[in-house]
């Protein structure tokens, strides 16, 4: 199914809304009538308010409640946090470290091949951003042999598939040009990828990983995704219970696993480099020096993340938000997640702890908006955004003022700061936005209000608007540039396609996981409900549909990050790390909102908690 998406219409409902039979005659979900769905995680909470919009008199409101859980991360806890690798002794080892590095990177070599696995195992190792020039340079040169030829397509008339697929995706990830047509040698003449490649293991996981950097019609690299799952899939089957001793074939089917789970383009980077750091000590042939300043850069960005942490804690408990808006997710980790996952370089520490405050306000906001304001309290908030004036908090009950000064206070600071420093006014840029998310925020309100089963397309293209990540995005231009073009700016009075399709499989990801418990509580249906309702689909399809969607969404991705555009390319990885983070978020259950279970909390240790074990050899005095 291709999507066809623009901005939001103004939030409105059909002509002849209530005959339609995509319409419910049951009443009102903001009123306190029944819903269609209840169950015991799921069930209204009366509280007494004044409500002065329409009358000045007391009266109870039903309002609704997801009940969820506080918590996991006390934020005393949370300020107890300190590391050890911030002294001055792990800041010389790691010069020194990176310098040996650097002198690998830089250094001539007979083997081309090497130089590619070293350039993979750095960007792998998440260290990488110290060495993006010697990357680059090293890329470029090796694009074309003395022939005038591409090198990579040596590679592929040797029938070296590892090497072929390794070189293209390393070259795609840096937006260097290569034609999918390389990997025609290694199809028979009906066209189809070779059979004998299935005994190739280690080519066809560089094929999958290859696979995912396609563009739009690339239908070579789509067979190949195809045909390479098929066949690692199959190994996995095979070789579900490896040889101890065996340790090449261990770590293959590790590396395989690993791959299924979530192809290397499609995960958030300190993820990867994290996972891959315990992988690759494991390799008999690991570089030692390599390895050890990864750790140790690891480590010294985990002590600065830390502080980012602690700072965004503190902020969260000066905001009060907890005991004032006591319905909606606490979820400030969570929330640096989505920050930190953006962009973990420490140059970019105002980003993190800035973005991470936009997060949380918008996970406050949209509680707001799916589960505790009645459609009137609703259209208020929506009107005081749209004015952007601080007088319609006197309409407001308690809660929703608290909400409005805290989200108006915030921007305002942020637009200060980047008039201040840079001499740059983009609060008319930002209040767009933010009235943009209300504006889609009020009419998926409407919706339920009168049960209202809007079309596929209608809801994708309402719904990667409330996910939020275009707004969190969109600061993330201002808080991450030390300058902004004018072609930048006129750029983003619209939505860009770097800002769009991350959106769209962030709003996807997450409908997968939380479709379900969202429906239960009376939301308006998300992608799966919908595709089953018009096509009548079984879930498992249903499902399989919005996989799909995900993919080509990617590939819109792709050709973003490869269109001539005024951005910046900290602000395309920046942007393209969102639908990452998404992906690591909902990889296991919801967890920005109800399903933080062990394995959720036990990744996020890893990258924000634990440091990795390093040799005693340097360790401060």
């Amino acid at each position: 199914m291709a999507l066809v998406l623009g901005f939001p219409a103004p939030a409105s409902l059909p002509t002849g809304a209530a005959a339609s039979p995509c319409y419910s005659q049951r009443g009102s979900r903001r009123h306190g009538r029944p819903m269609i769905h209840q169950s015991s995680q799921f069930q209204y909470c009366r509280a007494a308010i004044l409500s002065s919009q329409t009358h000045h008199d007391q009266k109870t409101i039903e309002r609704r409640s997801a009940n969820y859980q506080p918590p996991i991360w006390d934020r005393h806890y949370l300020q107890s946090l300190s590391s050890e690798y911030t002294g001055d002794g792990y800041g010389k080892r790691s010069a020194e470290l990176k310098e040996a590095v650097r002198r690998m990177m830089t250094e001539k070599t007979e083997d081309p091949l090497e130089k590619l696995e070293l350039i993979d195992a750095v960007q792998r190792l998440g260290v990488s951003y110290h060495f993006r020039d010697e990357i680059r340079s090293t890329l470029e040169l090796m694009t074309m042999n003395n022939d005038g030829g591409l090198i990579v397509s040596d590679w592929s008339s040797k029938g070296d598939l590892y090497a072929a697929a390794l070189h293209f995706r390393l070259l795609r990830q840096h937006q260097l040009k290569v034609p999918q047509e390389i990997f025609l040698n290694f199809k028979d003449k009906s066209g189809k990828f070779k059979e004998s490649l299935g005994g190739d293991t280690k080519g066809l996981l560089s094929l999958y990983e290859a696979s995912f950097l396609s563009l739009d019609g690339e239908s070579i690299l789509e067979e190949a995704r195809q045909f390479s799952t098929k066949h690692l899939k199959e190994y996995l089957m095979i070789n579900r219970s490896p040889d101890d001793d065996d340790d090449e074939n261990h770590e293959m089917l590790l590396l395989v696993a690993h791959a299924l789970e979530l192809p290397l383009h499609w995960t958030m980077p300190r993820v990867e480099a994290r996972w891959f750091i315990d992988a690759y000590e494991r390799r008999p042939n690991k570089n030692a020096i390599l390895l050890e300043f990864a750790k140790l850069d690891f480590n010294m960005l985990q002590a600065i993340h830390q502080e980012d942490l602690k700072h965004a804690s503190r902020w969260w408990e000066d905001m009060r938000w907890r005991e004032r808006l006591p319905f909606g997710r606490d979820r400030i980790v969570e929330n640096y997640l989505w920050s930190v996952g953006q962009i973990h370089e420490p140059q970019f520490q105002y980003y993190r702890r800035m973005s991470t405050r936009i997060s949380q306000l918008t996970t406050s906001l949209d509680d707001v908006y799916d589960i505790y304001g009645t459609l009137d309290e609703l259209e208020l908030l929506t009107n005081a955004v749209e004015s952007w004036d601080v007088n319609a908090v006197e309409q407001f009950p308690d809660y929703m003022k608290i909400c409005f000064l805290g989200i108006y206070n915030c921007v305002n600071e942020i637009a200060y700061d980047t008039l201040k420093e840079y001499g740059i006014h983009i609060l008319p840029y930002l209040k767009k936005k933010w009235q943009d998310l209300c504006q889609s925020y009020m009419k998926e309100a409407r919706w339920s209000d009168i049960d209202y089963i809007p079309t596929l397309k209608e809801y994708l293209n309402n719904a990667w608007i409330t996910v939020a990540s275009p707004i969190i995005i969109f600061h993330g231009l201002f808080l991450s540039a030390n300058s902004l073009t004018e072609n930048e700016l006129q750029c983003m009075e619209t939505y860009p396609d770097i800002i769009k399709w991350p959106a769209i499989v962030t709003r996807l990801v997450n409908d997968l996981v939380t479709s379900s418990d969202e429906m239960e509580r009376g939301d308006v249906p998300k992608s799966i409900q919908i595709y089953m309702h018009e096509t009548g689909a079984s879930i498992e399809d249903a499902r399989e549909h919005v996989k799909q969607l995900i993919r080509e969404a990617w590939i819109k991705i792709n050709e973003a990050r490869v269109a001539n555009s005024p951005f910046n390319r900290t602000f395309v990885d920046l942007a393209t790390n969102l639908a990452r983070v998404a992906h690591f978020i909902y990889q296991h259950g919801d967890g920005h909102g109800h399903d933080i279970g062990d394995e959720n909390k036990d990744r996020m240790i890893s990258l924000l908690i634990n440091p990795i074990p390093l040799a005693s050899k340097y360790h401060q005095k």
